[in-house]
């Protein structure tokens, strides 16, 4: 008879599980995205306790072009970027600076 998974086992079966996030990188940014592509984003698979920062970093984004950050249409604030971690199914979107006229 098998047993159910004890809480511990289902809890390392959940660290090991990836996270499934669509990364959008918007104007200027999309040509940091490798393919495959579709358009300015794409599905992506990030190990359980991945921040913000982790994907920038991930993606040799410079800083400087790391202006407007949204999850889920959501503003996170430059010093959230760091401890915000991703959860499966978000959407991650990055803007560089726009400038108008």
């Amino acid at each position: 008879m098998d047993s159910p998974a004890s809480p511990t086992a289902t809890a390392d079966a959940a660290l090991r599980t990836p996270v499934r996030i669509t990364l959008k990188l918007m104007a200027t940014l999309t040509d940091y995205l490798p393919p495959p592509r579709q358009g300015h984003q794409m599905a992506l698979e990030i190990p359980p306790g991945t921040t913000i920062q982790d994907v920038v970093e991930r993606f040799r984004l410079p800083w400087k072009l790391v202006h407007l950050v949204l999850v889920d249409g959501v503003y996170i604030d430059p010093d959230q970027r760091d401890v915000r971690v991703l959860r499966d199914g978000e959407t991650l979107a990055i803007w560089p600076p726009v400038a108008g006229g």
